[in-house]
Order: structure tokens, then sequence, then C-alpha cells
């Protein structure tokens, strides 16, 4: 009884552990999917409100005035953020950098404040989307969950992506689109851990928004493959188009950011400045206020001239970047559709004006550029493909909507290094990919993280000792070395559950012990270790002379990269902070 009890007591307890961690995790993503709904609900009210107030109060023929609305409400969003949001503004891009950057580490507060001034400045009609101010409700449900319940480490990151899940997922009632989101552009990778907390909390919040506000998704007639031959390159033409308009707009964005950041104006006008430019484009073009939905639903209908789809492309882009690099609030997935679908549709009426016998109507057209210039934009071509599904509810033209949003990705990807939501970050001095600033992995080695005192087993030893090992160290596994100290395999908790039957104790841990030992090196920069433990999905690599693979120099875990990683994080946040501080401090 006693060597069942000491065969079964790791990973009892290793089990129950993961149970408890699994419950606790399932349980709060559940809290922050449904808070998150109510909040969308919530917003979706306030945004009806705020228009109403705007809009609502013009005159039948309201001429001229119409100009000054979103002056007005760039002016209240400029007070907001000048007076109550005493740090830098808040949007997708602080998510990413808190997650990346900062161990989740957002202002609640902030984000919250940032989603009111979203409020007012789509509402007055500023030529933004609503998926950012989404995402920030949800990061800021998942945040608050944290600091309330004094939650620290990876579970603070995992709740911030669940809130930006059920953000993206409530408002588009999209919770595939919501749960691939947040892993591609907000976490950066799929991580078991993380996975099914998102998938609970985009379900929950669709939920919640569904049975409360009954989103709906854009009425858009059902297309097809005409000549799927013909019209294949056709779309791949289109996917090029969309990857340079996605590159256009993201120049002409952070452009507009550079010339509003140069001017020497109090901060609270510079939102009023890109306001009074929307207001005059809107004044002949009123396409271009606020969200957009009706004009890309007469797109994707075939119900918009060719004239006035060719100058919504331009006047887009230049009424979106005025409103955002003023310092407007909100999003980007809405202008990139609304590009997209202008484009598309442009493009659509231009081939089936030459050739009608072998292509579909330009609405087809409509429907696979607003995937594709998504696509182009964000950086994350799978999000695209189903938030543009789950959007329209038509499976029919899911092929060349995968095939445009591909090529639009490589194409805008040749054309700037960034997405529309790391630029900033790059600019800022951060390279973000799968969650992780490049720079400083690719900088840090192996040695620089690895410890070089290592538990080891001999091969000689018997079970029973590698689990009292076990118990004792509270380590799940340990190099093994054979009689002359050479490293001959590596030993894990996972090798005696599968391996050892309960009256097995007294096997040689050489039995058991996986021969095929993946490796590090010293001169190995953390990077690229930490792509090998993802690949074999495995949490730590003995380190090894590469001169000699069975002499051991010691052994380095995912935890380790993560500790020195977060500490050279730090000092470089700290060090562009100090930087950011004496160049403000110069120019007073």
């Amino acid at each position: 009884m006693g060597k069942e009890q000491a065969n079964e007591t790791p990973g009892n307890k290793f089990s129950q552990f993961l149970q408890t961690e699994s419950l606790i995790s399932n349980s709060l993503a559940l809290i922050v999917g449904v808070l998150t709904g109510f909040a969308i609900v919530f917003y979706d009210w306030l945004l009806e409100i705020s228009h109403g107030s705007f809009f609502g109060s013009l005159p039948d023929s309201p001429g001229i005035l119409v100009i000054f609305l979103p002056a007005f409400g760039g002016l209240i969003v400029g007070i907001i953020a000048h007076t109550m949001i005493h740090t830098r503004r808040y949007d997708i891009e602080e998510v990413i950098e808190a997650t990346a950057l900062r161990g989740g580490n957002i202002s609640p507060r902030n984000a919250f404040l940032e989603v009111l001034a979203s409020v007012v400045s789509i509402g007055s009609g500023g030529s933004v989307g609503k998926e950012a101010p989404v995402v920030l409700a949800g990061s800021g449900i998942g945040s608050l969950l944290s600091r309330t319940l004094k939650i620290h480490g990876n579970r603070v990151k995992v709740l911030i992506g669940c809130g930006a899940s059920g953000g993206i997922a409530a408002a588009y009632n999209a919770p595939l689109a919501g749960v691939v989101f947040a892993v591609e552009v907000i976490l950066g990778e799929l991580e078991a851990s993380s996975f099914i907390p998102i998938v609970i909390s985009a379900v929950f919040a669709t939920m919640v928004s569904s049975m409360l506000f009954g989103v709906q998704t854009i009425e858009v007639a059902s297309y097809h493959f005409v000549n799927p031959f013909y019209e294949s390159f056709l779309y791949i033409f289109l996917g090029i188009l969309s990857g340079v308009a996605s590159a256009a707009l993201l120049r002409s964005l952070f452009g507009a950011h550079r010339i509003f950041d140069s001017m020497t104006i109090h901060p609270a006008v510079k939102p009023a400045i890109g306001g009074l430019f929307v207001g005059f484009i809107g004044y002949f073009y009123p396409q271009v206020f606020g969200v957009g939905y009706d004009v890309i639903t007469d797109a994707l209908n075939s119900g918009l001239a060719l004239k006035l789809m060719l100058t919504l492309i331009f006047l887009k882009i230049v009424a979106f970047s005025f409103t955002m690099g003023s310092g407007g609030s909100g999003g980007s997935i809405v202008p990139s559709l609304f590009v997209g679908a202008m484009l598309g549709g442009t493009y659509g009426s231009i081939v089936h004006g030459i050739f009608p016998a072998v292509t579909a109507e330009s609405g087809a057209y409509a429907l696979v550029g607003m995937g594709a210039v998504f696509a182009g934009t964000s950086r994350a071509p799978l999000a695209s493909i189903l938030i543009l599904f789950e959007l329209t509810r038509d499976y029919n033209m899911i092929l060349p909507i995968m095939l445009a949003c591909v090529i639009s990705n490589v194409v805008s990807s040749s054309l700037n290094s960034e997405s529309i939501f790391t630029e900033g970050l790059h600019r800022r001095g951060f390279t973000i990919r799968k969650g992780r600033e490049v720079d400083i992995m690719e900088s840090l080695l192996v040695r620089d993280a690895m410890k070089h005192n290592v538990q080891t087993v001999s091969e000689n030893k018997n079970v029973g000792a590698l689990v009292a090992l076990m118990q004792s160290s509270r380590h799940a596994g340990f190099p093994v070395l054979d009689p002359n100290g050479r490293l001959c395999g590596i030993v894990t908790l996972k090798d005696v559950r599968d391996k050892v039957g309960h009256d097995e104790l007294e096997k040689n841990i050489n039995e058991i012990a996986s021969k095929d030992v993946e490796v590090a090196y010293p001169d190995e920069n953390l990077n690229t270790v930490l792509k090998r433990l993802a690949a074999k999905d495995i949490g730590r690599l003995p380190v090894v002379a590469r001169s000699d693979s069975t002499k051991l120099l010691g052994i380095i875990t995912r935890s380790d990269i993560v500790k020195l990683y977060d500490k050279k994080i730090l000092d470089k946040v700290q060090r562009l902070q100090r930087e950011q501080t004496k160049e403000q401090n110069e120019l007073l």
C-alpha cells in the first residue's frame, strides 16, 4: 500500500492542481464573458443616445452646421483625454503592450474613460469603428477582476484576452472571430492554458449580447463563383490591390499622427481640428460619418455607383486618418472593412462591366475586398476570414475570401512591416511578435537565463527514488546521467505516469527515461529556444556544450526565460520613459 501511495501521490497532486487551475480559470472566464456581454449591450445603447444627441438635434436642413458636429465631439474627446486620462491614450495597441510588456497591467479607469470618449467620437460623426472600444471594455473588465481578486502572473493576461475575445464576439455576434482575434492580435500565440477560457468568454459574451440586444449580421445577397477558372485570377489581383490599399491606409493614418503631434497647440484642441476636417468631408459625402454599416451593406448588395465607391475609398482613408491622427477615439476594423468594400465594389463594377459572362456582380468583390483590406491592415488573416463569415453568414465566397486575404497580407507585409495595431509600438521602440518583444528575445542568450546548478538523477536509480525526489524538489523533470556523469536522457512526471505501473517502483530510471533529448546551447538566443519549447510542447531543455552533446552545463526552463524577459522588458520600458520625459522637458 505504501508503494502504491508513493507512486500515485505526485501524479494525483499534479492532476488535482491542474483541475483546480482549470476550474478557476474557466470560472473567471465565464464571469468576464457575461460582464463583457452586458457592457457591450450598454455601449451600443450609449452609441444610439450619442448619435441621436448630435445628429437628432439638427434641423431638417442642417446645411453647414453638420461640419461642426465632429469638431464639437472632438473637443469633448480632447477635454476628456487631457483632463481625465492623465497617461497616454488607450486603444488596442496599449492592450497588446500590456500583455506583452507589462504582465497584463492596464488601467481599468483609463480603459473605460477611452470607451466613453469613443461614444462621443462615433456619435458626433467621427470616422472610426467600435471594435477598439469594445476590446478595451472587455480587457478593462478582465483587468478590474484581476485587481479585485488580487490575481497575478499569466492568469491576468488570460483574463485580458478573455475580455478582448468577448468584446469582439459580443459586438459583432462573432464568437469564432473573437477567439481568433484575441489569439492572433492580443496574445500573439495559442497556448492550451488560455484557449479554453477565451472560448468560454466569447461564447457567454455572445449569448448575453444576442439575448438582450439581438445583434444582427450585415444583410448581403448570396454570391458564388460564376467561373472559378477566370475569377480566381481576378480575385488574386484584388488581393494585391487590397494589400496596396492596406499599406496606404497605414501610412495615411500614421502620417496624420505625425502631423498632429508636431502641432504646437493645446492637445485638447487637436481632436476638434481633426473633426472639423471630417465634418467638411462629410458635408459633401455624409457616407464617411460614423461607423458606416449602411454604406457597407449597400456596396455588398451592389447598390452603389462606381464613381461614388471610387471616391469613398480615398475619402474614408482621409477621414479615418484625421479622426484618429488628431486624437479621436475609436477602432480601425470597420474603417478597414469600409475601404475594402468600396475598393472591391469599384473593382467588381469594372471587371463585371468588361467580363459580364464570367464574373459575379460587384457586391461579390466588395465582400472579398472587405476581408482582404482588413487582413492587410491587421496582419490577422484568419480573424479577417472568420469575422467576415460571421458578419455576413455567407459561406459561398469563402474560397476567394481566403485567397485574397492571404495575398493581401503578404503584399501589405512587404510594403509595411508592422500592422495597424503594432506600428505605434514600433515607433516607440518595441517590436512585438507572438506576444513578445522580438529584439530583446533575440539579444538574450541561453547563458543569460540558464541555471548552472542542476538537479540530476542517475540512470541506475529506481523509480521510487525518482518519485521521492519529485516530491521533495517539486520539479517535474530531471536530466539523466550515466555512471560517467554524461547526459544520456531526461525523465519527467509524464514518463512516470505513462510507463510505470503501481507495482513497478523498482524499475530503473534508464528504462523509462526519454533518450531522444532536445537540448539547448549556451550561445543560442532565447527566441530560438522558446520556439523549440513550444514546438515540442515541453517545459525545460538541458544545456550542453556544442562540442559534446553529453556534457551537461545547466538547464533552462520556460519560467527562466520569462523571468529574464520580464526583467529586461521592465528595464527597457523605464529607460524609454526616462528618455521621453527628458525630451518633453527639453521641449518645454
